[in-house]
């Protein structure tokens, strides 16, 4: 199968497109990013962007057998898990959010939650995670705070720019997660 790249137009005409979320009731893990970028939006898979390490990371730590590809994302489901977003609209980087859209983002998401009940909500992101839901102190693992019946856990986000986590040690968080569902 032909992968498509979209070219450098179709990135910069993807601002404030949004991508679908993956997501079914009653999975055991939602996993949350930040917002969609613009390579993600061009393409219509979450996680699209050569070098990001959310797919290899999702099968270095367990949650797939394989490491599936952006265009594969359906198949999620299949094992349980799914993808939303804190916010919907695609940016060229997150930085390009408002504390308010974050906000707003949180409590949209726990609408989401409350309604899907997901077995636990894994945010990509502890400084997303800290300003959605005010929780300055906030730091990566699980949470003490539920929404509903689901738990909270926050890890790294996957992006290829975090150098604080290499492939290594982003695998290793993420497999903590896989070892608690």
């Amino acid at each position: 199968m032909h992968i498509y790249k979209p070219t450098k137009e179709e990135i910069s005409a993807a601002a404030g497109k949004t991508v679908r979320d993956v997501l079914a009731p009653n999975l055991k893990v939602l996993f949350c990013g930040i917002n969609p970028g613009l390579y993600t939006a061009a393409t219509g898979y979450n996680f699209a962007r050569p070098g990001n390490r959310f797919w290899p990371t999702l099968h270095a730590a367990g949650f797939t057998p394989r490491q599936l590809k952006p265009h594969e994302q359906q198949e999620l489901l299949t094992y349980g898990f799914g993808i939303t977003n804190f916010v919907e609209r695609a940016t060229a980087a997150a930085a390009e959010l408002s504390r308010a859209e974050l906000v707003e983002g949180g409590k949209l998401l726990q609408e989401k939650v409350l309604q899907y009940k997901p077995q636990v909500v894994a945010f990509l992101s502890v400084t997303a995670y800290r300003t959605a839901f005010g929780m300055p102190k906030a730091v990566l693992g699980p949470q003490p705070e539920t929404i509903g019946v689901t738990q909270l856990w926050v890890l790294p986000n996957p992006s290829g720019l975090n150098a604080h986590y290499p492939p290594a040690a982003l695998a290793q968080v993420f497999r903590e997660l896989r070892a608690s569902c």
